[in-house]
């Protein structure tokens, strides 16, 4: 048996989306799908544009400017994702190239962001990154610290409009997102991105509003 299409990946992946959204009695429309293109090039995600995907993320700036200047020339409507950590030295190239930043996790990339949006007049809808497990080796603010971020985040005039989190690997991520998304009501922010290609069928039961799917639509990476 052959390895499904693009097209087949995507729309199983719509699919569950839209069982996960309807038996939490919500929409389907509310949730963005991510499609994480990192390491894939031109020939794996022009299928996806052309079956209709529109939203793609990508790890790193340097590797995303590679791809998609030109990709973006050929579909104008694409919205880039930036889901991978960034450094304050590359916010201009960031705030230039990506519509969404998911990754925002210190107040040094905050004053980083604010400069270079403040320059260049663009400003991408800004995702604060919490380390919800509080594990040492991830990036994000803890729960704890979200609340400082945020007062830098909103003083800097950044558009921040959600929380972003990745749950603990091999653990079960429904309480985790839980956590994030009540922390994000405490906070008033509307959007929740959390849940990957393992999970993102609970993370949108719990309210997730993007979800980031790569290994799904894309297939294992060689």
């Amino acid at each position: 048996m052959s390895d499904p299409s693009a097209p087949e990946r995507l729309a199983s992946v719509q699919a569950s989306i839209a069982r996960a959204a309807s038996l939490a009695r919500r929409s389907p429309a509310d949730v963005t799908l991510v499609a994480v293109s990192k390491t894939h090039g031109p020939e794996a995600i022009r299928p996806l544009i052309e079956a209709g995907q529109r939203a793609f993320g990508e790890n790193r700036v340097q590797e995303a400017q590679s791809k998609w200047l030109e990709l973006r020339e050929e579909f104008p409507d694409v919205r880039l994702h930036l889901v991978g950590q960034l450094q304050s030295n590359k916010a201009e190239d960031a705030v230039a190239l990506f519509d969404t930043i998911h990754s925002v996790d210190r107040p040094s990339l905050v004053e980083a962001l604010a400069k270079a949006m403040d320059k260049s007049g663009r400003r991408p809808d800004c995702f604060l990154q919490v380390n919800i497990g509080e594990e040492p080796q991830k990036s994000g603010c803890t729960p704890a610290e979200l609340a400082g971020l945020l007062d830098r985040a909103r003083s800097a005039a950044l558009p921040v409009v959600g929380l972003m989190c990745i749950p603990p690997a091999d653990l079960e991520p429904a309480p985790y997102f839980a956590l994030l998304g009540a922390l994000a009501r405490r906070h008033d922010l509307p959007c929740l991105s959390m849940g990957m290609s393992g999970d993102y069928q609970t993370a949108v039961a719990i309210g997730a509003t993007h979800v980031r799917v790569g290994t799904a639509l894309f297939g294992e990476r060689v």
